[in-house]
């Protein structure tokens, strides 16, 4: 079955075994955009999940024995399919997701070819220096490790799904790839774009359908070797019980309540423009520095400055180029987002901007909100909304301001926006987060460690770190020459 969105023919089944396989139960796919139903996708199940992996299984015994340089090669084929199609996969994701389609056409999709031309060339120099021990020699290689299953959110559907796929297929795992049942369309399309490439049948599958049924039936079986997973606590915490049962190593990225710190001697107009970027995506950003945490000296300056970005934004149709803020992903969502804001209310906040959806636009589509005033402890400081609802609060010490800002379970972002150098220094260490900006935001080199603290994940992924989990890491130890002969 396929259907056509934004003039390209999708298949709304699963890809496995380097063919289309179809289910008997289906599920709507709906876009963001006017609620209307794109398509029915075939949801997979168990038996979807066992052939996905039996057609994995079947696939490594080759691809895993491919050379580096083979490998290589295939990536960045794929990454050429990908880059060829942008225009393309730009349109369906943004149909899908209700994302932006500036944002996918010069940003998105072009960091989806990255992802592969960026393994691919890290593959053909992994290495590490042979040492010596008592005169034999240690040899450090990276095995690749079997089937990898990578389960990966709505947000940024193709991107983030390529962070995981390509360092995988580039250790030499073959992928059972689960996306999330909001965004499946760029998936398939991916495994259409792999297959043209030439990538063998069974080394990338796709299966659809819903966490509770595919992905639940992909992380509880024993042959699967690597889990790799982006998306919520909760859903981490089942995830990693059923991976416990079997001892497969588990990489997490998960949710975020990120600080944004601005100290008084911070260039104004950059601080204000970084927490007005935090409304990217219509707040459907893991990353974003959602708290604003201001000294008191400029606080203000600072909100006065911000809600008149605030009110500049344009919220509308994702596909028009002036647009700003666009919908939410779903109306349940909405919903939930605006749960947080009328709670937030009803605990004694004050709405400064924003505060419910866009009744001129109806829909999915929310207002950039901002909120102050919120008592300490409070549901608004502490749990992720995921949606376009910003915080601030005041400190007035340096010691008071990093306080705030650890003062969460989570860890995964933060962004500090000072002029003293020294203090950054210091700050930046002070902080328990996977990344830290300064005087910047969402500059990501796939050379670093990516990854949270606390709730905010388990492991870390980019450069060596990719390798270090798709893989078997092996020391091999030889005797001097000579020893041995008979």
């Amino acid at each position: 079955m396929t259907a056509r969105v934004a003039d390209v023919e999708v298949s709304l089944d699963h890809w496995i075994g380097g063919e289309r396989v179809p289910s008997d139960e289906r599920f709507e796919d709906v876009s963001p955009i006017d609620e209307r139903v794109i398509g029915e996708v075939a949801a997979g199940g168990a038996d979807e999940a066992r052939r996905a992996v039996d057609a994995a299984l079947s696939a490594f015994e080759t691809w895993g024995r491919t050379s580096p340089a083979e490998r290589a090669a295939a990536l960045h084929r794929v990454a050429d399919g990908v880059e060829a199609r942008i225009p393309e996969l730009a349109a369906v994701e943004t149909e899908d997701n209700g994302a932006l389609l500036r944002s996918h056409l010069r940003g998105v999709m072009p960091r989806v070819v990255h992802n592969f031309r960026f393994f691919a060339d890290w593959l053909l120099q992994l290495r590490h220096e042979d040492f010596d021990t008592r005169g034999h020699r240690n040899h450090v290689s990276w095995d690749p490790a079997g089937v990898a299953v990578l389960i990966t959110p709505w947000n940024a559907p193709l991107m983030l799904e390529t962070w995981k796929v390509a360092p995988a297929l580039a250790a030499g795992d073959t992928v059972v790839l689960k996306p999330a049942e909001w965004s499946p369309l760029t998936a398939s399309l991916l495994a259409d774009v792999a297959a043209e490439a030439g990538l063998p049948p069974g080394v990338l599958n796709v299966v659809q359908g819903v966490g509770e049924e595919a992905g639940a039936a992909l992380v509880s079986d024993p042959r699967v070797a690597r889990i790799s997973f982006t998306g919520s606590v909760p859903t981490a915490r089942a995830i990693a019980a059923r991976a416990a049962a079997n001892l497969v190593p588990v990489s997490f990225e998960l949710g975020g309540k990120s600080p944004l710190v601005v100290f008084g001697d911070a260039d104004m107009d950059l601080a204000v423009g970084l927490a007005v970027e935090q409304y990217d995506n219509a707040g459907q950003v893991c990353l974003a520095g959602t708290r604003l945490l201001v000294e008191a000296s400029v606080h203000d300056r600072f909100v006065a400055q911000l809600l008149d970005r605030i009110a500049a934004l344009r919220q509308g149709d994702p596909r028009d180029p002036a647009t700003d803020v666009g919908p939410q992903v779903t109306r349940a969502h909405l919903e939930r987002v605006d749960g947080f804001v009328r709670r937030a209310v009803a605990d004694g906040a004050t709405v400064l901007a924003g505060g419910g959806p866009n009744t001129e636009l109806g829909g999915l589509y929310y207002r950039p909100t901002l909120i102050a005033d919120a008592p300490e402890g409070s549901e608004i400081l502490t749990e992720e909304v995921f949606g376009p609802v910003l915080t601030v609060q005041s400190f007035d010490s340096e010691e008071q301001g990093v306080a705030m800002a650890n003062a969460t379970r989570f860890g995964l972002a933060a962004t500090v926006v000072t002029s003293d150098d020294a203090r950054a220094e210091r700050v930046a260490a002070g902080l328990v987060a996977g990344t830290v900006w300064v005087n910047c935001f969402f500059v990501r080199d796939l050379r670093a460690p990516f990854g949270g603290s606390k709730e905010s994940g388990v492991g870390r992924e980019g450069g060596n770190w990719s390798f270090d989990f798709y893989c078997d890491v092996k020391n091999s130890v030889f005797a001097p020459s000579g020893q041995g002969r008979t």
